[in-house]
């Protein structure tokens, strides 16, 4: 029978190929007569390029072609996040201003990797440098550097949200706690990094990528070359993790497509270097909020106000900064509040640009908003889970609209960390450091859609996801989406979902995935926890009228009710009357034939369907990390960690293990290890410490299921969750074992220079603090 898949701990299918060296990555794209690009960057933060020299490297031996400015001026790329105010729609390719060390500035084509690499060193570039601004503070003092003096400053975007009269209702509060905030940048870091294999032949680009977005990569390099979209065809078969990093085209892999329309046949493949990574992959999280949480004398939350100043880097990414938005409509998270108010500006540095990061903007403001819980708890003495209970949305009162028009559909937020409050246990022995438990509780947009939300956002794309779903004469089932394979294990929850509903052995399912000429469009691809929300959901609706047509089909052959038949065991067969049944392979047959079809049947069996969600789900969790703090270096350890999370119905519950411990890692990565640090100057430091297993403590998952009444199946999200609630349940445990220095823990990461710095500040007498 083919019940009981969906909730089923179903191995994996990409494992077996994964794990035996024969994943499908950009790495292993072998093609005949192949060439290999390497991209030319700035060795400057902020300047001009006056004047770029390639005789000496178009002499060098092997070197077949290069690419400057002067051959692809008018080169750009879209911005599909578009925020109000903001100036630039698109963003140059190349350019001769120069706002980030790394931006891409040439390309240089040769039969070998090391020959365009070394063809790279004799590139005669004059530079004109001008001053470096790192950070948003100083980006917004008087006298700053600008990088777009047309525009008069370096605010790009600037706009509010909320109650306008929140401020005076913080003022008037009998308590208010204020604090400012801030977050490390962060490179998303994925294990398989960015690659290209690009040929043209007879007028069509066949791109091979490493992507979570290959239809939107396709749509954006037919826009930039002119070329018609179907003669285009982007393939990203396994990518191996993109974390938000692969979700759009990049400068430099739309120059190896021009490379390649350029090479007479040759296809072109160019790999991010590892010293390139910290220069040209975009990096996320870089943010400061200022923040004030405020409360009546019943520790009643009465308004919250913060103004988040996002950092953009050296021009709009593709995402620009909407990441700072969804900050904004995260931050008042699972608690009721009488006023909110946010406001939001994104200000260009001379720094890497910033995309998208796992979370995407969430784990800042679960970072700003419990720790302003947790000081409030403190300062007024209150117990700190008390305080979140006392002001939490409950169950009945969802579906809830907060202050900034976000409808939490579906959840029991106090449940989730009564719950998280029981799995919390003592875990070190005395041995002199100092111990502390933190709690952060969060709200997660997931499923992102609908259309016209988006459209009304000012994002450039769809929200909507298709699945076509095909049962082969053979009874074989074929599902095709445009959703891709990130390391999420959606090859197997898509089959699980298609087996469960079609009614056939998971064995006869099979899952074609990013291949634009071979699966459905999608606007945005695997981003923003949506891939089973949408894409499942698609799935669930395809499944449900293919299985019908089925029975319909099996009930005019056996003169029968469809209500009265059942399918499993490959045959469709009377209720009670086994011996009345009609194999599944015979159905399948006749019906492609068109043989013995009921009126107003169509031949064959595939259905497509276009699922536009009504609105956003809304996944959510409660954390808690125990942490060892060593005084005299500064040094955490966590020595435990508890997780509880609602992601509606688990079609694979090992799989949604998988993504809540993989995210826990990358927030601990946030809370304690992982930050891009500039020079003065705009050099990026090339040391990046992302946890390693010494880090990483023994997590606890406990897995809560509340169907959302918006998704067809009642799936919600998950691959971000994990990743939200590290940063502030550490920061709070840290904050709990140092009460002295407690209303100072604002910034991640809490590295042991950091922790040891405070402690170090409070220990001196009160005139020198201060000073």
């Amino acid at each position: 029978m083919a019940e009981g898949y969906v909730g089923a701990r179903t191995p994996r299918r990409e494992d077996a190929r994964l794990l035996t060296g024969k994943g499908r990555y950009v790495g292993n794209v072998r093609l005949p007569g192949t060439v290999h690009a390497h991209v030319v960057r700035s060795p400057i933060a902020h300047g001009r390029l006056l004047r770029c020299d390639v005789k000496a490297v178009r002499a060098a031996d092997g070197v077949l072609d290069v690419i400057t400015r002067a051959d692809a001026p008018d080169l750009r790329l879209p911005c599909v996040n578009v925020l109000p105010g903001q100036p630039f729609t698109s963003y140059p390719v190349l350019d001769d201003a120069i706002r980030y060390a790394g931006q891409p500035l040439a390309v240089v084509v040769a039969r070998t990797p090391e020959a365009a690499r070394d063809a790279a060193d004799l590139f005669d570039l004059e530079l004109e440098e001008l001053p470096a601004v790192v950070g948003v503070e100083r980006a917004l003092q008087d006298g700053a550097p600008l990088l777009y003096p047309e525009v008069g400053g370096n605010v790009l975007t600037d706009f509010t949200m909320g109650d306008h009269d929140c401020a005076e209702a913080v003022e008037g509060a009998e308590h208010v706690v204020e604090m400012t905030f801030r977050m490390g940048r962060l490179s998303p870091y994925p294990l398989e990094p960015r690659g290209v294999v690009a040929s043209y032949t007879d007028d069509e680009l066949t791109v091979h990528i490493s992507s979570q977005a290959p239809h939107h990569v396709r749509e954006h390099l037919a826009d930039a070359f002119g070329l018609a979209h179907d003669r285009v065809r982007v393939v990203s078969r396994d990518t191996g993790g993109g974390f938000g990093a692969k979700e759009h085209l990049y400068p430099d892999e739309a120059l190896v497509c021009l490379a390649a329309m350029r090479a007479h046949g040759h296809p072109v493949s160019w790999t991010e270097s590892p010293s390139d990574r910290l220069f040209a992959t975009l990096p996320a999280r870089e943010a400061v909020h200022r923040a004030r949480l405020a409360l009546d004398g019943d520790g009643r939350f009465v308004a919250m106000d913060v103004d988040v100043l996002g950092d953009l880097g050296g021009h709009v990414s593709n995402v620009g900064a909407s990441t700072f938005a969804v900050t904004a409509t995260l931050l008042p998270g699972p608690y009721r509040f009488d006023r909110f108010a946010v406001r939001v500006r994104g200000v260009v540095t001379t720094t890497t640009p910033a995309g998208s990061y796992r979370g995407f903007g969430q784990p800042e403001a679960t970072l700003t908003r419990e720790r302003l819980i947790d000081e409030a708890a403190r300062r007024l003495g209150l117990d700190r889970v008390e305080l979140r209970l006392r002001n939490m949305v409950r169950p009945e009162e969802l579906p809830y609209t907060t202050r900034v028009f976000q409808t939490y559909d579906s959840g029991d937020y106090p449940s989730a960390l009564r719950t998280l409050c029981d799995l919390v246990r003592p875990v070190g022995e005395p041995d002199g450091r100092r111990r502390g438990v933190g709690y952060s509780c969060h709200v997660e947009t997931t499923g992102m859609g609908p259309s016209m939300d988006l459209k009304a956002m000012g994002m450039e794309a769809g929200g909507y996801e298709t699945a076509v779903l095909r049962m082969e004469q053979d009874a074989s089932v074929v599902v095709s989406s445009g959703v891709v394979s990130i390391g999420q294990g959606i090859e197997t929850t898509l089959a699980q979902l298609a087996a469960e509903h079609v009614g056939v052995p998971i064995e006869r399912v099979r899952v074609v995935l990013g291949d634009t000429a071979a699966t459905p469009y999608s606007s945005v691809g695997s981003v923003a926890s949506r891939s089973l929300a949408l894409g499942g959901a698609a799935l669930t609706r395809a499944a449900a009228r293919l299985r019908d047509k089925v029975l319909a089909i099996a009930a005019h052959r056996l003169e029968a009710d469809p209500a009265d038949l059942e399918l499993g065991d490959d045959a469709v067969r009377v209720k009670g009357d086994p011996r009345a049944s009609v194999a599944l392979r015979e159905l399948a047959t006749s019906a492609w034939r068109g043989w013995d079809l009921p009126d107003g049947l169509t031949p064959g069996l595939e259905e497509r369907v276009s699922y536009d969600p009504s609105a956003y789900t809304f996944a959510y969790g409660a954390h808690a990390a125990a942490v060892a703090v060593d005084p005299e270096t500064g040094a955490v350890e966590i020595e435990g960690y508890w997780v509880v999370n609602d992601s509606g119905v688990l079609v694979n519950p090992a799989v949604v293990e998988g993504q809540l411990l993989g995210g826990v890692v990358q927030g601990i990565g946030m809370a304690l290890t992982e930050e891009i640090v500039y020079t003065d100057d705009g050099q990026p430091i090339t040391d990046y410490l992302p946890p390693t297993t010494r880090e990483v403590p023994d997590i606890q998952v406990v897995m809560t299921e509340t169907p959302s009444a918006v998704t067809p199946g009642g799936m919600k999200g998950v691959g971000e969750s994990g990743t939200i609630g590290p940063p502030a349940a550490i920061a709070n445990a840290v904050a709990d074992a140092l009460p002295e220095i407690a209303e100072r823990i604002t910034s991640v990461p809490l590295t042991p220079a950091v922790v040891w710095s405070l402690l170090e500040v409070s220990a001196l007498p009160a005139w020198e603090r201060g000073a």
